[in-house]
């Protein structure tokens, strides 16, 4: 109630806070928060998507960069979520993310995605139309074993795996 600055938790559409989960959990802190619609915590100190609880399925657009975040286990639980903005992590591995079918917005830029083929889980969004991924490995080459080709254009590899993507780093897909 003091962060929201409000006595009725009911009003709270927005929130914005930084914090640390290796110390304290949320729990389900989203239960008390039932109109919760946009949540930054950037900059906080997060182990796991999974610190946040599992009742933010109403949540429909969350900041979580440079927070530390090595993976994504337990996004699924913000299955409402329409922009997702995880730049500046540690975040490889994109499975997660095939849960998200609202998914709409999605800023990776600065990650440790270095294979490619993570973006297919991508295609399995329908809704995604604007994808941030620059800083991240794939756009020098398509995975760690390989050396960097000079004919290689991620932005054309992304484009394959994602057909339906409609902005990439901020430039219409459809520029290669």
């Amino acid at each position: 109630k003091a962060l929201a600055g409000v006595d009725d938790l009911q009003q709270v559409k927005a929130l914005e806070m930084q914090v640390d989960t290796r110390e304290t959990s949320l729990g389900n802190f989203g239960m008390h928060l039932p109109n919760l619609r946009e949540l930054k915590l950037n900059n906080s100190l997060l182990v796991s998507v999974r610190d946040l609880g599992t009742s933010l399925s109403h949540l429909c657009v969350l900041w979580m960069a440079c927070c530390g975040l090595s993976d994504l286990d337990g996004i699924s639980s913000c299955s409402s979520l329409k922009e997702l903005y995880i730049a500046f992590n540690n975040i490889s591995e994109l499975s997660q993310l095939t849960w998200l079918d609202h998914l709409e917005v999605l800023d990776l830029e600065g990650n440790n995605i270095e294979d490619i083929d993570q973006m297919q889980y991508l295609r399995l969004c329908c809704k995604l139309s604007h994808l941030t991924v620059e800083g991240n490995l794939i756009c020098l080459k398509p995975n760690a074993e390989s050396t960097e080709e000079p004919g290689y254009n991620y932005r054309a590899e992304v484009k394959k795996l994602i057909p339906h993507l409609k902005y990439l780093d901020k430039i219409p897909a459809s520029q290669t």
